[in-house]
């Protein structure tokens, strides 16, 4: 399965929302799209699922038009939440199940379940208001995925979850993709998406600045940038005629070659002076690659 956006543009009067984004999605990976507030992300994912009408491009699953029954593959949690709060929870929830064309005894059937996965099926009969925050979140995200969603779009979905509930819906997303499903995440915890995310989008001011997979973005943006491990004076690596900069560690050091320079040249210039146990690309975090990216340096 292959999400396809083409050419996506969203103009609200003179502000360019989204600008000409072209990118795939496959299913069985967790996409990320990230980018800072204001971005464009939630824009995005709006127009995606059609409550937003693109001002133009095209967005297509295995190479045909999205279609209403696209829409009803999709299971959203938007980060704004939005519950009836007066209602009783399996009412909500056999409501949202329903509004996905599932019969009455089937999504009777689903409440029960995710309710009881969630640990919360004594609470079914509660108002959403009577819940706790946590609670409520657990609600609104099984309202996203009772109908067994092949595409599954998370705008921020750990907010106000507990590290215990976050590893529970980080496993529910790891078996949504292991089925061969499509996951877009948005967030902007770097360290969540580092973790969860096999492709991502960097996305700033609505335009593309970085997309592909992320442990290749990782390798080709470390840049000349290399961990050494090793027994000798730091003050001859930092000298040396082929280091840019050098930073020290508790038990590694940090440096940045000239870019003209194959790693090897560096290595046979201080093979003789210190003894190395380790030599390895200093991959950055996809929380350096962001700042990075944004801030254009």
């Amino acid at each position: 399965m292959i999400l396809s956006i083409q050419n996506l543009r969203k103009q609200f009067k003179d502000i360019i929302a989204v600008n000409d984004l072209n990118w795939d999605i496959e299913g069985g990976k967790i996409f990320g799209i990230i980018g800072p507030n204001g971005a464009g992300k939630t824009t995005t994912i709006k127009v995606i699922l059609d409550i937003l009408k693109p001002t133009s491009g095209n967005i297509f699953l295995d190479g045909k038009e999205r279609t209403n029954n696209f829409l009803n593959m999709c299971g959203y949690l938007p980060e704004e939440r939005g519950l009836y709060k007066k209602s009783r929870v399996k009412d909500v929830l056999r409501y949202f199940a329903r509004l996905k064309n599932i019969d009455y005894t089937e999504a009777n059937k689903k409440t029960k379940y995710w309710l009881e996965q969630f640990s919360i099926s004594k609470y079914a009969g509660k108002r959403i208001e009577e819940l706790s925050k946590g609670n409520q979140q657990k609600v609104q995200f099984i309202s996203a995925i009772i109908h067994n969603p092949k595409i599954l779009i998370l705008d921020e979905p750990f907010t106000g979850f507990d590290p215990v509930n976050q590893e529970l819906i980080q496993g529910y997303m790891t078996e949504f993709v292991d089925d061969g499903n499509i996951l877009i995440l948005s967030t902007h915890m770097m360290e969540i998406a580092e973790r969860l995310c096999d492709d991502i989008l960097l996305i700033d001011h609505g335009k593309k600045i970085l997309s592909g997979s992320l442990n290749k973005l990782k390798y080709e943006l470390a840049e000349d940038t290399f961990k050494i491990v090793y027994d000798g004076e730091y003050e001859y690596i930092q000298s040396n005629k082929f280091v840019v900069a050098a930073i020290k560690k508790k038990d590694h050091t940090i440096i940045k070659l000239d870019k003209n320079i194959d790693p090897s040249e560096f290595l046979k210039s201080v093979i003789d002076k210190i003894k190395i146990s380790e030599f390895s690309t200093s991959v950055p975090s996809l929380s350096k690659i962001f700042i990075r990216s944004v801030k254009g340096d």
